[in-house]
């Protein structure tokens, strides 16, 4: 089951990181077709959060195709997203090295995703060719 993690500085409204952190774990195979999701009541006294959030996330989730309700069940996986795999695994592994290699160098958190975040948007890429002109 997908454990919530709320950043409250982040900018991003709370219900925007369900949906984000439940994609994740459905592209990481940690969530599959037939897995309920926790509760909205779950969800609430572990975030301490409004129960409409949780609803409003799992709506979208819902209208994405992604999850549906069961009345009186839950809220229940319809389909993954990503494949997985040997490539994933192989990635998985290579990235993880690079992380102990940017902890090793003295990154924080913050920096490791800054990097990682700029690497992942093409933002370096743009200032580096600004450079060459």
């Amino acid at each position: 089951m997908v454990e919530y993690r709320i950043d409250r500085r982040s900018g991003l409204a709370t219900y925007l990181q369900i949906v984000q952190q439940t994609k994740q774990a459905l592209r990481l195979g940690l969530l599959r077709p037939g897995d309920r999701l926790p509760t909205a009541r779950e969800v609430v006294e572990a975030l301490a959060i409004n129960p409409n959030t949780v609803l409003k996330a799992y709506r979208e989730l819902e209208r994405e195709g992604l999850v549906e309700g069961r009345r009186g069940l839950g809220t229940f996986v319809r389909r993954t997203l990503g494949e997985g795999g040997a490539a994933d695994a192989a990635l998985r592994t290579e990235l993880a090295a690079w992380l102990a290699r940017a902890r090793r160098a003295g990154l924080e958190e913050d920096d490791i995703t800054a990097l990682f975040t700029a690497v992942l948007t093409g933002s370096e890429n743009e200032t580096n060719q600004g450079d060459e002109t």
